[in-house]
């Protein structure tokens, strides 16, 4: 869970940088922190970098080299889609359109970063709604699994708009290993909801 500066993973503070910093400021120090190899990730947007960020950390602690590629399946949501982006992207339109931005002006493009990054292969879908619909989540992710297209899948939400963001992302997987948390809407909330 990213949020206010802050780095979290199943219920402990990771890291935190300095209250007061701006986005890119904190996804440089996150990146540096978590991975530090991946020149790709300086050319992202803030709603990319975030969910590559997130999926790093999560990754450290909920591993997937036990699944194929091709069963690894991405379900994520947000309230803004690519917004943010696509406002830095307009404003360059006044001058000479920014290519680099471009790229980043569909919502799915994080999936497709994290994807790249950790070699997935699997279905995927990035949904917009009003707020984190854990319902929804959790029914085409059950889909993927109970039907054999996906053996695990990266659920959450990735939110960035201007300076607001935050990440969630969880893990599940057709085998529940014994220390993870039952995968039901409930469950889902509560991690969502989760204030440190």
């Amino acid at each position: 869970m990213i949020r206010d500066q802050q780095v979290f993973s199943n219920g402990s503070l990771l890291w935190q940088d300095a209250p007061a910093a701006e986005l890119t400021d904190f996804l440089r120090r996150g990146y540096d922190r978590f991975s530090g190899q991946y020149p790709k990730f300086h050319k992202m947007d803030a709603l990319s970098k975030l969910g590559w960020l997130a999926a790093e950390v999560l990754l450290r602690t909920a591993p997937v080299e036990d699944h194929l590629p091709e069963q690894v399946a991405i379900v994520l949501s947000n309230r803004s889609a690519s917004l943010d982006t696509d406002l830095r992207y307009y404003n360059t339109v006044k001058d000479i359109p920014s290519p680099a931005l471009f790229v980043y002006t569909l919502a799915n493009i994080v999936i497709g970063e994290i994807c790249i990054r950790h070699g997935f292969k699997g279905e995927h879908i990035f949904f917009t709604t009003g707020g984190f619909d854990a319902q929804q989540v959790m029914a085409y992710a059950q889909i993927l699994l109970d039907t054999g297209v996906a053996t695990a899948c990266i659920c959450g939400w990735v939110e960035v708009m201007e300076q607001q963001y935050e990440a969630v992302l969880y893990l599940v997987e057709r085998q529940q290993r014994e220390e993870s948390r039952p995968f039901t809407v409930a469950e889902m909330n509560n991690i969502y909801d989760l204030r440190f």
